[in-house]
């Protein structure tokens, strides 16, 4: 009977020494696949070589491209924006936040101590069952007191790895989200361009729309005058009206389109509509574009977008979570521990008598749930399969955005060069035809649609201009540019 006693000893004794070797052995495991970013191929934009063989000189530095554009006042406007929007600054807000989030989830990690101290004091009921056992005590007193101090601790022993998959998977979304405060930054600076880009246009138009007002109000009073000789007649006077009227009418949605950039611009300067209005009250001509692109290779232009950079690490954080639904799997073994002093007089708290260590190990692990874990690895799966796909139309659609802004621009450009020649000739035509007017070799109808044909072109280049400073400033975007 001793000897088979000591066998079993023997045994039980062999059995917690594999048992602890073999969680020892698991806890350097990390359960679930290991992250490696997608392979992603992305060919040469193929409106790049025409866009490089149309530009002039070399393209700025991405992170400060709106300082070609040579233009103070739209530099000292970003400057104030990447202060004061709001859009960044909620940006950078989460960002803190998924930092704090991923500190967080590493110190899940490491133990946690907590000190205490407790006093205790009581008056016991001499009715209650203790109180009656008690009083029957000679010397019994009814007043109690129980003073505690101690350092308690706590750490679970991370067996599967879930809390370093979860450690791994808040660590990627913090990166995530410092991408994502990236792409703010690039998004405001584009918008900050966009709106100033636009006022500029929309002041050049109102100028060109009111120099072809006093062109009509000129041209009016020289049908009056032709009338009082004679040499007019009434049709050619209400003629000459409404041309004036038609211009004059032009103007206001051209205001209220102006009125609207220059409250959008307060709005991403963090002020109230009308706050800077009259700093840009003094018209501008339209910035000369810069060039563009460079010959970088693509794969440069995937490391600089950031929501390319964001979509990526997310791909990884959904990664993380299949280990941390794949741990459940295993067994969870936690240890606890509580170094203190227990008495009932303060006078002897700190005292070898009154020293109370404990110490607790506990393991759990869960043998049957009826598929909830098969169905949160399911749902990990799932949305890793889900983050991957969202990766890749990132990828294609930030090619789509940089293919799209490059052509706009090209045709711009095109289009810029043919209205400023059909500005030129225009203006002849209009000049002739008045001479031809007043020495009665032409009608007045051909004076007027010499006048609208100017106005339209002449409008249209103002627009162009404008346009293709957007458009340049959206294809810096595209590229990545801004931060």
């Amino acid at each position: 009977m001793i000897a088979h006693r000591q066998n079993l000893t023997l045994s039980c004794g062999r059995r917690r020494h594999l048992l602890l070797a073999a969680c020892l052995a698991l806890a350097g495991c990390e359960v679930g696949p290991d992250y490696r970013p997608p392979a992603t191929a992305v060919a040469p934009f193929h409106n790049a070589p025409a866009v490089m063989a149309a530009q002039h000189g070399l393209p700025p530095a991405l992170d400060t491209w709106w300082r070609a554009f040579n233009d103070p006042i739209l530099d000292g406007l970003l400057q104030r924006a990447l202060a004061q929007n709001l859009d960044l600054q909620a940006a950078l807000a989460r960002e803190r936040q998924a930092q704090a989030a991923a500190l967080g989830a590493g110190a899940q990690m490491l133990p946690t101590i907590d000190a205490s101290a407790t006093g205790t004091a009581l008056r016991q009921s001499l009715t209650t069952q203790i109180g009656r056992v008690g009083r029957s005590f000679p010397g019994y007193n009814r007043d109690q007191r129980d003073y505690n101090v101690g350092l308690a601790a706590s750490w679970e022993i991370d067996l599967a790895g879930g809390l370093r998959r979860g450690a791994e998977a808040a660590d990627a979304e913090a990166q995530a989200a410092q991408a994502e405060w990236a792409g703010t930054r690039i998004m405001v600076v584009a918008d900050v361009a966009d709106a100033y880009f636009q006022i500029r246009r929309d002041q050049a138009r109102i100028a060109v729309t009111r120099q072809q007002i006093a062109t009509d109000s000129h041209l009016l009073m020289l049908v009056r005058q032709l009338r009082g000789r004679g040499l007019a007649d009434e049709r050619q006077l209400s003629q000459a009206e409404a041309v004036l009227e038609q211009a004059q009418a032009s103007l206001p949605p051209l205001e209220i389109s102006l009125e609207a950039q220059l409250n959008r611009l307060d709005v991403l300067l963090g002020a109230q509509p009308g706050t800077y209005a009259a700093q840009l009250a003094s018209p501008r001509p339209i910035p000369v574009i810069p060039a563009i692109i460079s010959d970088d290779r693509p794969v440069d232009f995937l490391r600089r977008r950031p929501d390319i950079i964001a979509a990526e690490r997310h791909l990884a954080a959904s990664n993380a979570r299949i280990g941390v639904a794949l741990a459940d799997y295993y067994p969870k073994l936690s240890l606890s521990g509580l170094l203190g002093f227990e008495s009932l007089s303060a006078n002897r708290l700190f005292t070898a008598a009154s020293f109370q260590p404990i110490a607790t190990g506990a393991l759990r692990w869960r043998l049957f749930d009826f598929g909830k874990v098969d169905a949160e690895v399911g749902q990990a799966r799932g949305a890793h399969a889900e983050a991957l796909a969202q990766y890749r139309e990132a990828v294609l659609r930030a090619a789509e955005d940089v293919e799209d802004a490059l052509k706009t621009l090209l045709e711009l450009e095109k289009q810029q060069t043919r209205l400023e020649a059909e500005v030129n000739a225009l203006q002849r035509t209009r000049d002739l035809s008045q001479q031809a007017y007043v020495a009665g070799s032409i009608p007045l109808t051909d004076v007027l649609d010499a006048d609208r044909q100017l106005l339209d072109a002449r409008d249209n280049l103002a627009q162009n201009k404008g346009d293709a400073a957007r458009a340049a400033a959206r294809a810096f975007r595209a590229l990545g540019g801004g931060w």
